[in-house]
This record gives structure tokens, C-alpha cells and sequence, in this order.
């Protein structure tokens, strides 16, 4: 069994993490009321954010972000919440710091007990859900530096290792906005709701925890934004590059023809000027260099070099 439970007047804290079918059925034994459906969601690999309305219940999914150091991206975690009455069941996969956190205190400390539970249902879902968008803060923080660093190394000599950069940032930052837009319909949902189990009053509460969202919302907006135009500026910059090479290897390219003709010419099994001179190398290399030093001249007059 993987269901922890912290009783304290007036609110009940079940948390299931990792469930399995022995967790579901006590749940169904103890609830009888949840429906089957939001008892089945619990254990599907990954259901969409939402809010059901049950006359006795509410049902949420949501998801945070978590971020994964080996793919060097934000995946979305799932939680879910059965607030009843006298009853908050959350259920996950143990890998959302703040929940795991909040419950062990619960725990260990009888003042962070009364403190999360002490004051019913309503204060004790905006809490545990208000920690949670809370974390996204310290996780776009890191995405903000990343975006900085990026910014310092866009013009270094380094193009591949900076335009593999900005992938992966712009890779995390597509998936963030992704994990958080589809949370601000489902607190906005809660703040507008009207069930008997969440009192009139938390609408302010849950209508900071959507303001919180939506700062958060225009952050990583703004960082999509800037990484695009990164990304502009560094497919400019390689293209800038690419033409340099090209430009000096084509001067390289027209020098080299005239040289090419001359050579290929004294090549011939034929009489030619200078052929029988006792000098006639220096006074074919003296030639060649004037042509040389005549062409970078010209190039340099036409601002080609």
C-alpha cells in the first residue's frame, strides 16, 4: 500500500503516491461516492488538466512542472485532488517537491499540521495548490539565466555550441508554456465556482493564485520571445559567417585562375616566349606575382576584400 493519512480536526489528508489497485479500491471502499471515471483518471499515465463538479466532491487534475537534467527539459507532473468535506486526497508520483514537503511537515510538525489543516478544506486546497505554482518561480529563474548566458555567448566564435543552446532552451520553454497555460482555466474555474464545499470567500484567494499564473504566463511568454529572436540573430550571424568563407575562398578561387592558365600553358610541348631564357622560371614567377599583386589590388579598390 502506498496511502499515507494525517488526521487533524477538521481535515483529513489521504495521499496516495504511486497508486495501485489495492489503493484504488480502499478509496472506493471509503468514498463510495467518487465516481468510477475520476477513480480510473487516478491511474492513467497522463489525463489533461480539469475540474469536475460532483454534487458531494470536486475533482482536479493539474500539472507542474518538474524538470528533467538528463533530457534538459520540464515534464509535466500530475497531481490529483478529491476535496470532500471534511477530506483532501491527493494523488501523484512522488516527484513534486512541495507536496512531498508539505505532507512530511504535516508529519513531523504539529504547528505546520494546524497551520495546513487546521482551517478546513477550502484553506487547505488553496495552500497545497498555491506551494505548487509558488515552485514554478525558482524553476523559470533558471530558464532566466539561461536565457542571459545565451544572450552573453550569442556573438563568440562558437555558433554550433550556441544555436544547440538555444534548441534546448527553446525546447524547455515551448513545454513550460505548454504546463502552464492549461493550469490558469482550472483556478479560474475555482475561483468562480459555486459548490457548497468551497466557501464564498476563497475566490479571492484562488483568484491570486490565477494572478500568480498569469505572471507566470507572461514570463515564459516574454522568454519565448526572446529566444526566437536569439535564434533570428544566430541564424543571421552563421549565415554572415558561411558568406565570409565563401567570399575568401572565391577571391582565392579567381586568383588561382589566371595562375592556373599560365602554368598550363608553359606546360605545352610547344615553342613559347621566354621558353629557351636561361631566367625563364623567376621571369614566369615574376609574372605570375604581378598578377597576383594586381588582382588583390583591384579587389581591395572594389572593397571585395
Amino acid at each position: 500500500m502506498t496511502t499515507r493519512i494525517i488526521e487533524h480536526d477538521p481535515v483529513t489528508w489521504i495521499d496516495i503516491v504511486h497508486p495501485n489497485a489495492d489503493d484504488v479500491a480502499a478509496l472506493r471502499q471509503r468514498f463510495p461516492n467518487f465516481h468510477p471515471l475520476n477513480l480510473e483518471d487516478i491511474v492513467s499515465p497522463i489525463e489533461r488538466p480539469k475540474l469536475d463538479q460532483d454534487d458531494d466532491y470536486l475533482f482536479l487534475v493539474m500539472h507542474f512542472p518538474l524538470w528533467d537534467a538528463r533530457a534538459e527539459i520540464s515534464r509535466a507532473s500530475e497531481v490529483n485532488f478529491f476535496v470532500v468535506r471534511r477530506n483532501i486526497v491527493t494523488v501523484h508520483n512522488g516527484s513534486l517537491k512541495p507536496l512531498v514537503a508539505a505532507f512530511e511537515s504535516c508529519q513531523a510538525d504539529p504547528a505546520e499540521r494546524e497551520s495546513l489543516l487546521g482551517r478546513g478544506v477550502n484553506h487547505s486546497i488553496y495552500t497545497l495548490i498555491d506551494r505548487l505554482v509558488d515552485y514554478i518561480f525558482p524553476i523559470l529563474n533558471r530558464v532566466d539565466r539561461r536565457v542571459h548566458a545565451i544572450e552573453d555567448a550569442l556573438f563568440e566564435s562558437n555558433a554550433k555550441r550556441v544555436i544547440q543552446e538555444i534548441a534546448l532552451v527553446r525546447r524547455d520553454i515551448i513545454s513550460l508554456r505548454r504546463i502552464i497555460r492549461a493550469q490558469i482555466p482550472i483556478v479560474q474555474q475555482l475561483e468562480a465556482v459555486e459548490h457548497p464545499i468551497l466557501l464564498e470567500h476563497m475566490e479571492e484567494y484562488f483568484g491570486d493564485i490565477a494572478d500568480h499564473l498569469l505572471k507566470l504566463r507572461d514570463i515564459v511568454d516574454e522568454n519565448y520571445e526572446i529566444i526566437n529572436s536569439f535564434a533570428d540573430t544566430a541564424d543571421t550571424l552563421a549565415g554572415y559567417r558561411i558568406n565570409e568563407v565563401m567570399r575568401i575562398l572565391t577571391v582565392i578561387s579567381v586568383i588561382m585562375l589566371p595562375l592556373t592558365l599560365i602554368s598550363s600553358i608553359y606546360g605545352m610541348n610547344i615553342a613559347l616566349p621566354f621558353a629557351d631564357a636561361p631566367q625563364a622560371f623567376m621571369i614566369t614567377a615574376g609574372i605570375m606575382i604581378a598578377i597576383v599583386i594586381l588582382m588583390l589590388a583591384w579587389f581591395r579598390r572594389r572593397h571585395w576584400l
